[in-house]
């Protein structure tokens, strides 16, 4: 009895032990697998296919637990963390930004739009990993800047988007919008204009239907703000478009299509990307010989782009043999019309609309083209009598095969750098470019003067030397501190035996490279531009090619001194044109060299590169200066602004062109007392 008590506590203790055992097996982790892998909870259906099979630790014993009894959180296996990728992470959230921009730019809301792209770019370019340092990183960066570079070559910037100065910024395409309507047509408005077309002399078949009539009362009522100013601005174009086409052997009225395609504005850029008067895609442009580089877009440059454009339309109407086709397929590609007429066998253009067959924007892009011309051609009927044509731009033209910025071009001509761009319109920078030959437009009358100006600075300095008209008060001293250089340096390359400056006199000013003073330096786009660093190259040499300050370039990337060493990858800020409202200066923060040295009210830049000093600093720096840019703080008005400088407001207002409303951001210059 003994031995078989001792027995039976044998096997009960045997038994706990096991049983213990069995536990702690049970509670121990499975081998990581991946998220997708894991093994389901429930057993699978007959039906599916046979599960990949468990470690034996992780399956419950049929003794211990019945099959399908759930598991409690005790013996359930658990389920590993995912392991964190810093670099996955980032992407995502920079894409995120990226295709809620692309939805808010399609959805027309444009403010949302740039600030969606502004906050992926900053995201990739503001986090602790270097863009450089991962080829994911590298791809998603040059994604993300070659869509919105694609959508806004002007840059982001808010201030680009919306100021009144300035002249070398894009602007949408109004085929976007009107394409994107299919208004009814009126009765009346019909009826007037079958009538009309039966007068109406034209040298493209008119056709009235209902579409054609929809547009006309659109473009009478709701769109008429948009056809006034499209046909204002034709008056530029006409005579250079109508000859054009005449030389070309296509028909003349074709100009209109102009019209409904960008208004007539060399800057027009559409939702895809399509850019000029003729809204070129940048692969169709190069195939008739419009080139695009970081210096020049050829699409917009007026006269290249119309002979593109007649070539082009020339050899659809050849491939098509109707005007109609041919304006289809300029819109939407030759393959998709040729598509459709051989899925229908009909090469006519209202029988593909009416079967449907055509994209919804090429089905309106002809009735919108007929609407203009028939508009157009009949100006009386339409209250069009009285709208102010824009004459064409006179100008004269200079072959260079140097680079020149256009700031002194404007110095050496007696014009503004805005003029300039204007007459321009093909150079995306305020400078020409670097290597080949470029036909320069400058005011007319001013050729000889450009080219004896230009005789006096040597070749390789026209990028940086500085042409000046002295103004009464000018000293040398005064000079060589605003322009950053030396009086003996002035003196020398003038020639100037004392150090007397007559009124009005022209004196050339040697300018070092990198060494323009802040309202040279300044104006840079918020828009970021990726290089690739090459062997050889230094940050001298960099910022030489790419017209910014060495200076800059440093702060830019986080380099000290000049060699390039370890990096692959620099981003930098491209110079562009003023954008400034009146009385509004966005600036660098970058401090100058001489404090006594103002920014000019008119020339800004958009970006804004993160301070490298303490606010402590500034505001001792400030506190020296006779002369200060402040930039405006969240709360702050004139009145406190003027308190603080101990001065007043009238005087803030005289010094920055009468300002009336100011906003966080905006630069101030202000004459403070010592």
């Amino acid at each position: 009895m003994r031995f078989a008590n001792l027995y039976v506590r044998t096997a009960v203790l045997a038994s706990l032990i096991l049983a213990a055992s069995a536990c702690q097996t049970a509670k121990k982790p499975v081998s990581l697998l991946p998220p997708g892998s894991a093994p389901a909870l429930k057993p699978a259906p007959p039906s599916s296919p046979t599960p990949a099979p468990v470690p034996q630790a992780a399956v419950p014993q049929p003794q211990e637990a019945p099959a399908q009894k759930p598991a409690s959180p005790e013996t359930a296996s658990p389920v590993p963390a995912p392991v964190s990728d810093p670099v996955a992470d980032l992407i995502a959230r920079a894409e995120m930004e990226y295709q809620a921009g692309l939805a808010n730019h399609q959805a027309g809301k444009i403010d949302e739009a740039k600030q969606n792209f502004d906050n992926a770019l900053n995201a990739l370019l503001s986090s602790n990993l270097d863009v450089r340092s991962d080829e994911r990183l590298e791809k998603e960066f040059d994604r993300v800047v070659a869509g919105v570079n694609g959508l806004y070559p002007g840059g982001t910037s808010a201030d680009a988007g919306s100021s009144q100065d300035a002249q070398q910024k894009s602007e949408p395409a109004p085929i976007d919008t009107t394409n994107e309507i299919t208004p009814a047509a009126d009765a009346g408005v019909k009826a007037k204009a079958q009538a009309e077309i039966k007068n109406t002399r034209s040298d493209l078949p008119l056709m009235m239907t209902d579409q054609v009539a929809g547009y006309i009362t659109y473009f009478s009522g709701h769109g008429r703000g948009v056809f006034e100013r499209a046909f204002a601005r034709s008056g530029r174009y006409h005579d250079m478009i109508v000859s054009t086409f005449k030389q070309e052997g296509i028909p003349q009225d074709l100009i209109y299509l102009a019209q409904a395609e960008s208004g007539f504005h060399p800057l027009a850029v559409s939702r895809v990307g399509a850019r000029g008067i003729w809204q070129f895609m940048a692969s169709r442009g190069r195939g008739y010989g419009l080139s695009h580089n970081m210096w020049v877009d050829d699409r917009q440059d007026p006269e290249k782009s119309t002979h593109a454009a007649a070539r082009h339309l020339k050899d659809l109407y050849n491939q098509f043999g109707d005007w109609y086709l041919a304006m289809a397929a300029y819109n939407s590609g030759p393959g998709t019309v040729q598509a459709a007429v051989k899925r229908t066998g009909y090469a006519d253009f209202w029988e593909l609309y009416r079967r449907n067959v055509l994209p919804k924007e090429t089905r309106n892009y002809v009735p919108i083209i007929l609407a203009v011309t028939i508009m157009a051609k009949n100006p009386s009927q339409y209250g069009l009598d009285d709208v102010v044509m824009d004459r064409p731009a006179d100008y004269d033209t200079v072959t260079i095969t140097y680079p020149v910025d256009l700031r002194l071009v404007a110095e050496c001509v007696n014009s503004t750098s805005s003029e300039l761009q204007d007459l321009n319109p093909s150079l995306l920078r305020l400078t020409t470019p670097r290597d080949g030959k470029f036909e320069l437009h400058i005011p007319a009358g001013t050729k000889d003067q450009y080219e004896t100006a230009m005789n006096s600075i040597p070749r390789d300095m026209r990028l940086w030397w500085r042409y000046h008209t002295v103004h009464s008060g000018d000293t040398l001293a005064s000079l060589a501190r605003n322009y950053h250089t030396t009086t003996k340096s002035i003196s020398e390359a003038n020639h100037l035996d004392g150090t007397e400056l007559e009124a009005d006199a022209k004196l050339v000013i040697p300018v070092a490279p990198g060494k323009h003073p802040m309202s040279d330096t300044a104006t840079y786009a918020r828009r970021i531009t990726r290089y690739k660093v090459h062997a050889g190259d230094t940050v001298e040499t960099v910022a030489e090619n790419f017209g910014v300050s060495p200076q800059m370039l440093r702060r830019w990337n986080g380099i000290h001194g000049d060699s390039l060493r370890g990096r692959k990858v620099l981003a930098l800020h491209l110079p562009i044109s003023p954008t400034a409202h009146e009385g509004e200066v966005a600036s660098t923060r970058t401090k100058s060299k001489h404090p006594g040295t103002a920014a000019k009210p008119t020339e800004t830049a958009v970006t804004k590169p993160p301070a490298t000093k303490s606010a402590l600093i500034e505001r001792e720096e400030i506190a020296q200066a006779p002369v200060v840019r402040h930039k405006v703080k969240s709360g702050e008005t004139l009145y406190s602004i003027a308190n603080a400088y101990r001065t007043t407001v009238a005087a803030l207002k005289r010094d920055n062109r009468n300002v009336a409303v100011i906003r966080p951001g905006m630069i101030l210059v202000v004459q403070s007392p010592r």
